[in-house]
């Protein structure tokens, strides 16, 4: 008994636990069957917790029981089975959400840690995720705002039905197939599950190596930063300092100090710690020159040649 839910990050097979948890099971398979779960958002991702889904709002406040398509507004919601106890100890638990009123509708959560007891009781566990750990883990590593809402849409696009051991109730109502979302339902405000992320779309190139040049010369600030010649990243060094990177392991500080001295007098020379110069050879030494023309012209000569 099991069912292939096709979200926007791949697919997820979810083995249902129908002998343990019939009339849930038969809630969750007979949405799947009407497409109820059809475009669906993922709407609250606590990493390392949960992933929620199954509001046809997206806001975590709607939904609504097969029953209730069934019998009306007064079977909105159904009583929890909590017999026989099924606990949520791994990943990839799923089990329907708890309204608050000791009921379920259509919201379901799948769990992305372990041994997660305190759900225990509270949600009813009717499966487990078989097939597609890796999506799961892609969703869970999701970037969310303060709400848990992914700044991207992530949604179910379709769900399959592999086994179904339950008859359909009368008048169900099964579409003869699935139906286009909506304008409405596919705008959440929020970055589109369709839509590829890129700063760069629409950029020059020469904006492009631009920015990478900032990208680049903060990197070394912030290198800079940490081996004491800046005492923030953010800040400008004097003009008069030329910073030395790159240096070939056999150059040595006297080296240097011989080399730079012919653009004129160095008012102070600071090589890094030997401990960071191991871990880095991206930086040597700072010159610190009287004139910043003569800092300009050491620099010019000696490029690629440390």
């Amino acid at each position: 008994m099991a069912v292939l839910l096709e979200t926007t990050l791949g697919d997820i097979v979810i083995d249902l636990f129908t002998e343990e948890r019939p009339k849930t099971c038969l809630n969750f398979l007979k949405l799947c069957k009407i497409k109820y779960y059809n475009y669906c958002l993922i709407h609250n991702v606590q990493r390392d917790f949960i992933v929620q889904t199954g509001d046809p709002t997206g806001t975590g406040r709607g939904g609504e029981s097969i029953y209730c398509k069934l019998y009306g507004d007064q079977a909105r919601f159904f009583d929890v089975e909590k017999a026989p106890r099924i606990k949520h100890r791994k990943k990839g638990t799923v089990s329907m959400v708890n309204n608050g009123n000791e009921q379920h509708g259509s919201q379901f959560l799948i769990t992305t840690g372990e041994n997660l007891d305190y759900l225990d009781g509270v949600h009813t566990v009717f499966g487990e995720v078989t097939e597609g750990m890796d999506v799961l883990a892609k969703i869970n590593e999701a970037f969310v705002d303060k709400d848990f809402v992914p700044f991207q849409d992530i949604r179910i696009n379709h769900t399959v039905i592999l086994d179904d051991p339950f008859d359909d109730p009368l008048d169900l109502p099964v579409p003869d197939r699935s139906p286009e979302p909506s304008k409405e339902q596919l705008d959440s405000g929020r970055i589109g599950a369709e839509e590829v992320i890129d700063d760069t779309e629409g950029k020059e190139a020469e904006e492009l190596e631009e920015r990478l040049k900032e990208k680049e010369a903060k990197t070394q600030a912030i290198l800079l930063e940490m081996v004491g010649d800046l005492p923030d990243a953010d800040v400008k060094p004097p003009e008069n300092v030329l910073f030395v990177c790159k240096l070939n392991p056999v150059t040595t500080d006297e080296d240097l100090e011989i080399i730079f001295s012919r653009f004129g007098p160095i008012k102070r020379y600071r090589s890094p710690r030997p401990d960071f110069l191991l871990a880095s050879s991206q930086l040597c030494s700072a010159q610190g020159f009287q004139h910043r023309e003569e800092g300009s012209v050491s620099a010019w000569l000696g490029s690629n040649c440390l």
